[in-house]
């Protein structure tokens, strides 16, 4: 077995060892040697090395450790030519500070036609996962992904087949020798490879031990629970006899987007929740409710060992209207999902650039792409047709379905009073907190944010068809009256206390109970000191007569049910009232986590231990007579069990194939390394001068 020294030690060993990549010559010293014959030194390397551009690297005793890695923390100097050696060599000693004997400085050639470099690490940094990734750039400098500044990510299961054409076969290779050599040491690598006289080289610049926080996972384990993925993964790939379609797609951010809302990795609470108030039913009632196809009883977002993903074919499933031919609606699941494959970027925008989910004022120009797809005109009339229909029902100012969804957001304020008037002990109040912001709350929510998507889909099409301008949209959008800009006005207007009583249920993470409330740690978030800024509320933009006869003309010609100032009026509406709405209901679900933070005190149980908890155990204290305390203790032992494993697994964005599970390129704007941690800490403003230290 391989030994660590400091990286000149390190590369000279394998030398002569490793036959999966290349090391360059090398020539190294220490700093008693340079002191007392440097000249000597100068000669070894020129004979050595000859008279080329050269590396000038450091090799000091306090980096590249099983300690610490001090990675980048003492000078390297490239293309040094030989009569800049004395002045490098010095340099390089001189930024180690305080000497060590085994400190030395290590010399090679500078690599030519470099194509690619990079680092790779034998295991995942953050969690020990034995994931073999590799960061890497298009050309010769490492120091963009060695301090963690971008490239390009890509990733494997260890223990797993690589495919035969990977480009990165051989790097995968030199880490697998390198892991044998090294008794299975976690290891992290440098490696450049260089194209030279039709010869494509790999090149190991560097490697150290890999310094973990966690205990490495072995390889058996996580590619079992892998395995278990992939086998669910290619089950939901199949046709269902329910579902329009051949196939599907899974992604974090599509439809109700658990990336954003819940985060990659949520507790158990908080998925569980989550899934209660929205994506188990909820999502799919409201879809069959606005006239689109029936998929009660298919759960939204799937789960991979607690990461939620959203099964995309049963998403565009559910905006294909219910009154459209089958055949036609398969044919068009089959589109959305094949224009998602073959542009992954969308998956966080599948509404606004993939599926048609409303009657627009540029819906029959945009359908006509659906032609080269096979769809005759007549069925692009269909589709369009099916979607006026649904479109028309929500507009209507009398009848629109949303105006029956504002009746129930109000009964939920109502109910929520009643509740907390009432001798209901805190699990009755729980259950009835939850079952009320389901129907009540999330339903309607649901509807409100349908009818205000459909609204900003309305308002985009009137500037497609140059009714309106780019500015105007802006105008309109900035005079919308939000939660967040009444909030400033009230802050302003109130008493700390009166806007507490109002405001304080709101939380930065909705769903989840470690985030305190606003009325839990005020001083986190405001500066009460702070005067706010004079504002009179936003002006709300008018439409000229020519604007509004134009409109009028559209609406007829494409036989929307409503006038001009009934248009706006419901874009207007629709986007606030979607705010109040989503305003109601969190204060449901914050009180309801209040409560649960309350009882888990009340039986010796920390919040960060509760967060662990399934919020199905709550609904079994509501049916049953078991004992509270240790029905919750069990609980969170499993789901810190589960937890456990959640962390160690790392899934693409987007799975598109089982293979995917195993391996994959991380999307550019995806942060390749996701933390587990959180940062609690006070708000400053920038403009307030305040200093910046230990703040948000």
């Amino acid at each position: 077995v391989q030994k660590f020294g400091n990286k000149a030690q390190t590369l000279k060993s394998l030398l002569s060892t490793l036959s999966t990549a290349s090391i360059a010559p090398l020539v190294s010293f220490n700093s008693a040697d340079w002191q007392s014959n440097p000249l000597g030194c100068i000669n070894n390397i020129r004979t050595q090395l000859g008279d080329k551009p050269l590396i000038v690297r450091s090799s000091c005793a306090r980096e590249d450790t099983v300690e610490f890695s001090n990675a980048g923390a003492f000078t390297t100097l490239l293309n040094v030519t030989s009569d800049q050696l004395v002045d490098a060599v010095n340099d390089v000693f001189l930024s180690y500070g305080k000497l060590h004997p085994q400190d030395e400085v290590l010399i090679q050639p500078m690599l030519e036609n470099v194509i690619q470099s990079g680092v790779a690490f034998s295991h995942d940094p953050n969690t020990g996962s034995p994931y073999r990734i590799i960061n890497w750039t298009e050309g010769g400098d490492t120091t963009l992904v060695t301090g963690g500044r971008g490239g390009r990510v890509w990733q494997m299961a260890g223990g797993s087949k690589v495919q035969n054409n990977s480009i990165h076969t051989p790097i995968i290779l030199m880490l697998e020798e390198l892991l044998e050599l090294f008794g299975a040491t976690p290891i992290d690598c440098e490696f450049a490879s260089t194209f030279q006289a039709d010869v494509l080289t790999l090149w190991l610049l560097q490697v150290r031990p890999l310094i973990l926080l966690e205990d490495c996972e072995s390889e058996e384990k996580q590619l079992d629970r892998l395995e278990q993925i992939k086998r669910k993964v290619n089950r939901g790939m199949r046709p269902h006899p329910f579902l329009l379609g051949s196939r599907t797609v899974y992604g974090v951010m599509p439809d109700w987007n658990p990336a954003e809302i819940i985060g990659i990795r949520p507790k158990p609470l908080a998925l569980s929740l989550y899934r209660e108030l929205v994506t188990d039913s909820i999502w799919a009632y409201q879809r069959h409710n606005y006239g689109y196809r029936n998929l009660r009883s298919f759960m939204l977002m799937p789960n991979f060992f607690g990461m939620p993903y959203i099964d995309v074919r049963v998403s565009f499933n559910s905006f294909i209207p219910s009154d459209l031919d089958e055949d036609i609606g398969a044919r068009l699941v089959d589109y959305y999902v094949d224009t998602l494959l073959s542009e992954p970027s969308l998956h966080d925008k599948v509404e606004f650039e993939i599926v048609w989910s409303c009657y627009t004022f540029d819906l029959p120009e945009k359908l006509q792409v659906l032609r080269e797809k096979g769809f005759s005109h007549e069925e692009q009339k269909d589709i369009a047709e099916s979607l006026r229909t649904i479109t028309n029902a929500v507009l209507h100012p009398k009848r629109g379905l949303p105006i029956a969804e504002l009746q129930k957001v109000s009964r939920l304020r109502a109910r929520r009073k009643i509740l907390s008037m009432s001798n209901l002990g805190p699990v009755e109040n729980i259950y009835w907190l939850i079952e009320d912001a389901k129907r009540y709350g999330t339903l309607p929510f649901a509807g409100l944010a349908r009818a205000g998507f459909m609204a900003v889909q309305l308002l985009k099409s009137l500037v497609t068809v140059g009714v309106l301008t780019e500015l105007d949209y802006e105008c309109f959008l900035a005079g919308i009256s939000t939660v967040s800009g009444r909030m400033q006005l009230d802050k302003m207007n109130m008493t700390k206390a009166e806007f507490l009583i109002r405001y304080g249920h709101l939380r930065p993470g909705t769903y989840d109970i470690l985030s305190p409330r606003y009325d839990e740690a005020p001083e986190l978030y405001f500066d009460w000191e702070q005067a706010a800024a004079e504002s009179g509320g936003p002006e709300k933009f008018l439409p000229t007569s020519q604007q509004l006869s134009e409109i009028d003309s559209l609406l007829r010609w494409h036989k929307i049910d409503v006038n001009a100032l009934e248009l706006i009026a419901f874009m207007r509406s629709a986007i606030e009232q979607r705010e109040l709405a989503k305003f109601e209901f969190t204060h449901n679900l914050s009180d309801a986590l209040s409560l649960i933070t309350q009882i888990s005190a009340r039986n010796g149980i920390s919040t960060e231990d509760i967060a662990f908890c399934d919020y199905g155990v709550f609904r079994e204290l509501q049916a049953s007579e078991i004992p509270i305390k240790p029905s919750l203790e069990k609980n969170i032992e499993q789901g810190k069990a589960r937890y456990s494993e959640t962390l160690k697994i790392s899934l693409p964005p987007l799975i598109s194939r089982p293979e995917d599970v195993l391996a994959f390129e991380w999307p550019e704007m995806t942060p390749s390394f996701i933390t587990s941690e959180r940062v609690t800490a006070s708000v400053v403003s920038i403009d307030s001068g305040d200093r910046l230290e230990g703040s948000i």
